[in-house]
């Protein structure tokens, strides 16, 4: 459905979302890693999320930026906003995203934020709801961004013109 976005050709920002300390308990006791949540993007509708994990913290972040570059999507913008609501849902995580009027700023808390701030949005109003698990949180941000369509992709899906869409 999207295509492939290639990320040696773009200059990506990396940010970290959340850095968190996890364990296995196996036979000889407790095997401790790291696990770091990662967003890339380069502020102009592209983004990406990753997970890595390590033994180590700057290995673990290392792999959660390759693991996001890999999986690179495009959003969807009108200007510095997105062009309508939408409602998105990852596992127990409700995100509402809403477009704003220019000089409204991100509004918007922890994960969601840093999703929105990678992709290039400006201005938007946001609410989660439910969970506020940051890989959750992050999940649904992106989900709800990829679903976003604009009136020329409207009109090809309805067979009109983009006249007939937006009326």
């Amino acid at each position: 459905m999207y295509d492939k976005i290639d990320a040696s050709t773009l200059s990506l920002t990396e940010k970290m979302v959340s850095l968190e300390r996890v364990s296995k308990t196996v036979k000889g006791g407790r095997k401790m890693k790291f696990s770091a949540l990662m967003v890339v993007g380069n502020g102009d509708g592209i983004v990406g999320v990753g997970i890595g994990k390590s033994v180590e913290v700057p290995d673990a972040i290392n792999k959660g930026i390759e693991d996001a570059k890999k999986n690179l999507v495009r959003v969807t913008l009108k200007g510095t906003t997105i062009p309508h609501e939408v409602v998105s849902e990852y596992g127990a995580s409700l995100v509402i995203l809403k477009p704003a009027a220019e000089g409204t700023g991100v509004i918007a808390g922890g994960a969601v934020r840093d999703v929105l701030e990678m992709a290039g949005i400006k201005d938007i109003r946001t609410k989660a709801l439910r969970s506020r698990n940051p890989k959750n949180l992050v999940k649904a941000t992106l989900k709800g961004l990829t679903s976003l369509r604009d009136a020329k992709q409207v009109a090809e899906t309805r067979g009109k013109t983009i006249k007939e869409i937006l009326g």
